[in-house]
């Protein structure tokens, strides 16, 4: 299968535009002084995991052309859509997708909801390794689930899987486990022999496997992403995919996510639940996505992950300087992970320095389940002037330790 489009040059300088978001109801601008008191005009806002870049120019135009059309009615005939997507999955990642096993969510929180409405019952259990994303035990707890908090090991800046250990935490009502692959907040790339263990981990324990890999188009060079149907091939019984263009292009805002369902009789399940909410597509979600899974798209992921690398140095070699700071090493996402352990103070002292002396909102660690106390989430995917301010308003908030 190809979809044929010219291949534009992407300028880097493209990243450096600084774009005013204030007042123009961005959750990440506009609710920093509410929720953190940290005013936007003063503030740098490092929380919501958005990018301060617009979206390559093909999908602006999608914007533009559904805009001079001007009639904004209900989708459909969506196979450019499944084409799109099919194309960038084995193009991207040696993947081949039929298109009877995608379905479209409100976004990828929506398709995880939809998965613990799906395939779990109120009060059963739903395994996550935590620290992870903050979402995933919102909406299981909204639910009426249970979230069995599987700790990741911290093993010397890098975290690793503890299976052994998590085999003893599983009960009788657990029945889901939910992977984050690239992992979101420690930016870890799992590696194949990594996802094989979590794959059999889920079987020993019978579990369905949804595996989120919102991620998976931002990993930094020299990184490889695995899809977990590549991984382990034979859990595909079992196993549900979530995709989406939203993280990767800059597109949040559309909601739009795709879940990926090889299995007939897990497929028919979700299916029926989808019916039973009677949800349906977002047209703007659609055209977006089906502009940027095309080799302009392309071309504009590998010139921001090469913007985005200059970033994570940048600010790593910054926050690393700083006595007992330390930035787990990116190796996919654009979303620095900090400790500040070995500072010796409570994260109420050192969100106080964050957020009152450097005016950085960060997303506090607490909030991303067991490990993730001592640390804070920092968003790079910035214009490199916001980077670079961040990292000297930081050093000079925590001066005395140096």
């Amino acid at each position: 299968m190809t979809i044929a489009h010219p291949i534009p040059q992407i300028s880097p300088t493209c990243f450096d535009e600084v774009i005013q978001r204030h007042g123009t109801h961005c959750v990440k601008w506009d609710m920093m002084e509410k929720l953190y008191g940290v005013p936007a005009q003063t503030g740098i806002a490092m929380w919501v995991a958005d990018m301060e870049f617009r979206p390559p120019a093909c999908v602006q135009q999608a914007v533009e052309g559904m805009a001079a059309h001007g009639v904004y009615g209900y989708y459909g005939d969506d196979a450019e859509y499944l084409a799109a997507i099919r194309w960038w999955m084995a193009n991207r990642h040696d993947w081949e997708v039929p298109a009877e096993a995608i379905f479209t969510t409100h976004g990828l929180v929506n398709g995880t909801a939809m998965c613990v409405d799906s395939f779990t019952q109120p009060g059963d259990a739903v395994v996550l390794m935590t620290p992870v994303y903050h979402a995933f035990a919102r909406v299981i707890k909204a639910a009426g689930r249970d979230v069995i908090e599987c700790k990741l090991r911290n093993d010397a800046g890098r975290y690793m899987l503890d299976i052994s250990g998590w085999d003893e935490q599983i009960t009788p009502r657990t029945r889901m486990m939910i992977l984050c692959s690239p992992h979101n907040p420690g930016g870890r790339v799992w590696s194949r022999d990594e996802l094989r263990a979590i794959a059999d981990f889920c079987k020993r324990h019978d579990l369905i496997l949804v595996s989120d890999e919102i991620h998976h188009d931002l990993v930094f060079p020299g990184q490889h992403h695995t899809v977990m149907p590549l991984a382990a091939p034979d859990v595909v019984d079992r196993l549900v995919m979530m995709t989406a263009t939203t993280k990767t292009f800059n597109i949040a805002g559309s909601h739009s996510g795709n879940v990926i369902i090889l299995d007939p009789a897990l497929r028919a399940r979700f299916a029926a639940r989808m019916n039973a909410m009677g949800i349906s597509a977002n047209s703007f979600g659609l055209f977006m996505a089906t502009a940027a899974y095309s080799a302009e798209g392309a071309a504009w992921v590998d010139a921001l992950m090469t913007y985005l690398e200059g970033n994570r140095r940048l600010f790593d070699d910054g926050v690393n300087a700083i006595p007992g700071l330390r930035s787990m090493p990116l190796e996919a996402t654009y979303l620095a992970w900090v400790d500040f352990a070995d500072t010796g103070m409570d994260s109420a002292d050192v969100i106080a320095r964050v957020q009152t002396d450097a005016q950085i909102v960060a997303n506090h660690g607490a909030t991303f389940g067991a490990g993730g106390e001592s640390f804070l989430r920092f968003n790079l995917a910035a214009p490199r002037a916001q980077v670079i301010d961040a990292v000297a308003r930081l050093q000079k908030a925590f001066a005395d330790l140096q």
